[in-house]
C-alpha cells in the first residue's frame, strides 16, 4: 500500500490539473489538423505532442513535480519519455482500434484511435515523468 501512495498523491492532483490544459490545447490542434486541415493520424497526432510537449515541460516540471535544477541531461530525459510513451500509446491505440472497429469508417477509426492514444499517453507519461524524466534523487 506504501508504493502506491508514492504514486498517488498531490503531484498526481497537480499533473491531472496540467493534463487538463495540455489536453485542451493538444485536442484542439490534433482533431483540428486531422479533421478541418485533412492532416492524417500520425502528422496530427506528432504535432500535438510536440507543441503541447514544451507546454508540458515547463508546468510539469515548476509547478508539478517543483523540480528547481536544470540539466541538459533532464530535458534529454523529458524528451526520451515523451518519444517512448507517444510511440506505445499510439502505436498500441491505432492497430487496436483498427481491430475492435474494423467494420468502422476509417475516419471514426482514427478519431477513436486518437483519443484511445490520448488517454494511454497520459498514464504512460505520469509514470515516464515522475519516475524517469523528474525523478527526485535520495
Amino acid at each position: 500500500m506504501s508504493k502506491l501512495k508514492n504514486v498517488i498523491d498531490a503531484k498526481l492532483l497537480r499533473f491531472i490539473i496540467v493534463g487538463v490544459i495540455n489536453t485542451l490545447v493538444g485536442t484542439a490542434i490534433m482533431f483540428g489538423l486531422y479533421n478541418l486541415a485533412g492532416c492524417g493520424y500520425w502528422v496530427s497526432s506528432v504535432a500535438n505532442y510536440s507543441l503541447t510537449s514544451i507546454l508540458s515541460f515547463f508546468l510539469n516540471k515548476y509547478f508539478t513535480f517543483r523540480n528547481k535544477g536544470f540539466s541538459w541531461a533532464q530535458v534529454l530525459r523529458f524528451i526520451i519519455n515523451i518519444a517512448v510513451c507517444y510511440t506505445l500509446a499510439y502505436g498500441i491505440a491505432k492497430p487496436l482500434m483498427l481491430w475492435l472497429l474494423s467494420g468502422a469508417d476509417k475516419k471514426l477509426q482514427e478519431n477513436i484511435a486518437m483519443f484511445v492514444g490520448m488517454c494511454l499517453f497520459t498514464a504512460f507519461n505520469y509514470l515516464g515523468q515522475r519516475f524517469f524524466a523528474f525523478s527526485e534523487k535520495k
